[in-house]
This record gives C-alpha cells, structure tokens and sequence, in this order.
C-alpha cells in the first residue's frame, strides 16, 4: 500500500513546477529568435561595392594579350597600372593577359581564362573624366576587340555606356569613353571623343 501511494505521489504534477518550465522554454524560444534576428544567414553571391561608378574593360578570355586602362578625373589626375589609386578612382583589378592566371583552387592548379579590368569611382566630383585603353604588349600580334562597360552602381545598378573597340596593334591607344558629372551629381555628356593619355597626343 505504501509503495502504491508513492507511485501515486510521483505521478502528481506540481503546477508550480509546471508553469516554471514552461517558463524556461519559452524564455529558451524566445533567446534562439533573437539570436538568429541578431546574426542573419549571409547571402552569398551578393556583391556591394562601396563606388558611385564602375567600369568594366574585358577582352577575350585566354588571351594572352595585354590591355590597359587608364582613366583620367576633372582635375588632370590619372590612374593606370603604376598608379592604382588617385582621390577617389581606383584601379582594383589589373590584369595582364596569361600572366599570373594560375590559380590554386582545392588543391588542383587552374587557368582563370577571364581577361578583365575594373575601375571604381567612390564619389562623384564633377568633371570630365576619360577611360582610354592601351594595347600593352601583344603575343598573338593580332587585333584585339576590347569592351568597356560603363555603369552606375548607386543607389542600383544603370547602365551608361557598352561597347566595343577594335585594337589593332601593340601600342595602340583609342579612348573608349568620355563623360561629364555636374555639381548635382549627374552624369552626363557620353561621348568617345579622342584624347591620347598614354601617348601624349597621338591619337
């Protein structure tokens, strides 16, 4: 009989104790919630440069070819492999046709075949600015079709300008685009005028 009522104690449930762990899950619940509100899955494949502008020079891929850019801003000031960065315009990728291509990726060494060249501008001062480019140094000794792409990247993504240029021969130099941003901020004035950077005046 005494067992039977301890039996009968254990299977009592104490409300007290009860809503106590119900508490504690609940407080559980609620701390996993603000956690994960706090630390939000990141989204992969999402890209925000922090530009105004961005341009785009490619060229065909596994090319060995070398093309530059240049890109002169509203005060006379010039950006290009030597010189990266100047105020606000930034050379951020250099690439020099099959040089420095490979790649190590898990283990295994592998040919990057893109050829490209990218250039931010993180503000917008006003100005004309040029984007010329500059047939480096040729190993095929043939022409190259290279193609600049002209874009606003804030608030989203506009694109101002594509098109493609013909090189015909290492050293040759061609502007590939010119335009104008006024004190507000809008750019303006698209042209492919021709002005030598490289060659001072040959064009």
């Amino acid at each position: 009989m005494a067992l039977f009522k301890q039996r009968e104690n254990l299977l009592d449930v104490d409300p007290f104790t009860d809503l106590l762990f119900n508490a504690l899950l609940t407080f559980t619940f609620l701390f996993l919630i603000a956690l994960l509100l706090m630390n939000p899955t990141a989204k992969s494949g999402i890209i925000n440069p922090k530009a105004e502008l961005m341009i785009t020079v490619s060229w065909p891929d596994n090319s060995p070819d070398d093309i530059d850019t240049w890109v002169e801003g509203p005060k006379g000031q010039m950006i290009w492999f030597k010189r990266p960065q100047e105020g606000l315009m930034h050379l951020d990728r250099d690439d020099r046709g099959a040089v420095n291509d490979m790649q190590l990726i898990d283990g295994k060494e592998i040919i990057n075949p893109l050829n490209q060249e990218i250039v931010t501008i993180r503000g917008r001062p006003p100005g004309e600015f040029t984007v010329n480019i500059h047939y480096y140094r040729s190993q095929t000794l043939k022409a190259v079709p290279v193609t600049v792409y002209l874009a606003e990247v804030n608030p989203t993504l506009k694109v101002l300008h594509y098109a493609t240029t013909t090189l015909q021969r290492e050293s040759e130099e061609r502007t590939a685009v010119r335009f104008s941003i006024t004190p507000n901020g809008q750019v303006t004035d698209i042209n492919t005028l021709q002005k030598s950077l490289v060659l001072g005046g040959k064009i």
